[in-house]
């Protein structure tokens, strides 16, 4: 299940041309670790290289009748072949080729992914330190807080993305495994030294025990990781679609010549790049709840997890790479506006340096919960009544009585805010990024 948004990259690892094309690449494999080991002739191997092909088509045809997607697919592969072809499979059982198969397709998912998520951060750096100094009020549960830079919320996704990096490259280490020894996974009609042959030549490490199958907490981790990269991208989405509201507006996605937000309000520019962020996380997520159900089989196997993988797989692959392209596009591009994230500090009439104070009468000597209350007092005074909260201040005696009208005017200050900004930059955005 491709998405018609998709980039042909990550869609070409999951065409079934593509999925047949590792089958035989494992295929291929076994006969020439066979072929090595004394056990098939090495010109049949030969016959079988230069002849080995398959028809989607004809693939279908088979399975319609047999219903079983590798015989047919080998009997397929075997038509092309002749004779010589009735040494590939030798030993083998469906599960040696398509879970070994299948690994190769994650570990090209995860290459294309890996390198999304640098291309994200690479935008992330970038903006980070172009609004590095650019004030703005933080918010805590949406809620006025205390003023902060607009480059930091650059620099906090940097170091999600950072983590989501060192995540996709364990998960690519987890599923980077086949298997080639045989029905319940004893090597009784294969010797282990063909599955160390094979695996060697795929680049994969062998599954120290397995059953007739890779064991699917592999493929669970991986999932998995996926939806916590979809959840930091739905952290990113969530946050800009809170700063565009027409109430906030210090930032928007962009809006390109000839777009149309509503088919019945032309003036609407809505969020609809991270709205749709915001829902195919939870696809991603859902997905990795059914990569989790996947974990326990019957006895050594069976093939619940087989229909739900050719839909979650794929389909979670396809779409973190698509979110992660959207959003770097979002990003790269976002409309940002420094004069409306100071317009909307100055909304809270000054009640953001409330810790300041606190601070300053504690250290008068004021014990801190008759501070607290003496500055909660005019927080609340200026909330009801929509005053400047220094202009409170200044008129209480109890606050005045400790601090002067120069040590408090040296309270309202941005400068103590912003001054750590560059301890922070130092601490996360020094790493170099390759490729």
């Amino acid at each position: 299940m491709i998405s018609r948004y998709t980039r042909s990259e990550m869609g070409d690892v999951w065409t079934d041309k593509a999925r047949f094309d590792r089958w035989l690449q494992v295929e291929i494999a076994a006969c020439e670790a066979w072929a090595e080991l004394g056990k098939i002739p090495k010109n049949a191997v030969s016959v079988i290289k230069k002849k080995a092909a398959f028809d989607l088509a004809r693939i279908d045809e088979i399975e319609a009748e047999v219903k079983h997607d590798v015989i047919a697919f080998l009997s397929a592969v075997n038509e092309k072949v002749g004779k010589e072809g009735r040494f590939i499979h030798k030993g083998l059982t469906s599960s040696d080729i398509v879970d070994t198969a299948l690994s190769l397709g994650m570990r090209d998912a995860a290459d294309i992914i890996i390198r999304d998520i640098k291309d994200l951060m690479k935008v992330l750096k970038k903006q980070a330190h172009k609004y590095k100094k650019t004030p703005l009020m933080g918010r805590s549960h949406g809620v006025h807080a205390e003023p902060m830079t607009f480059g930091l919320k650059f620099a906090l996704w940097y170091e999600d993305m950072k983590r989501n990096l060192e995540r996709m490259k364990r998960a690519r280490e987890v599923i980077n495994v086949g298997k080639l020894s045989g029905a319940v996974g004893t090597f009784s009609n294969v010797p282990p030294k063909l599955e160390e042959k094979v695996l060697k030549k795929l680049r994969l490490k062998p599954e120290p025990v397995a059953t007739q199958v890779v064991q699917r907490d592999r493929h669970a981790e991986y999932l998995g990781t996926l939806a916590i990269i979809a959840a930091g991208i739905e952290k990113i989405a969530v946050e800009i679609r809170h700063l565009q509201r027409t109430e906030v507006r210090e930032a928007e996605e962009p809006f390109s010549k000839g777009q149309k937000g509503s088919s019945a309000m032309p003036h609407k520019r809505n969020p609809i790049g991270c709205e749709n962020l915001s829902g195919l996380a939870r696809v991603v997520r859902s997905n990795s709840m059914a990569a989790m159900e996947n974990i326990a089989l019957w006895h050594e196997r069976d093939i619940s997890h087989s229909s739900v993988e050719r839909v979650i797989i794929p389909d979670s692959a396809v779409l973190v790479d698509y979110m992660l392209a959207r959003l770097t596009r979002i990003l790269s591009g976002l409309h940002v506006y420094p004069e409306r994230m100071m317009q909307n500090m100055s909304a809270s009439r000054n009640l953001h340096y409330s810790q300041r104070v606190l601070l300053a009468l504690v250290e008068k000597g004021i014990a801190r919960d008759d501070a607290y209350l003496m500055v909660q007092r005019n927080a609340m005074k200026s909330w009801k009544k929509g005053l400047d909260f220094r202009e409170c201040l200044a008129a209480d005696p109890e606050i005045t009585n400790c601090l002067s009208s120069a040590e408090l005017n040296l309270l309202f200050d941005l400068k103590p805010y912003l001054e750590h900004i560059d301890y922070l930059f130092n601490r996360s955005l020094r790493d170099k990024l390759s490729r």
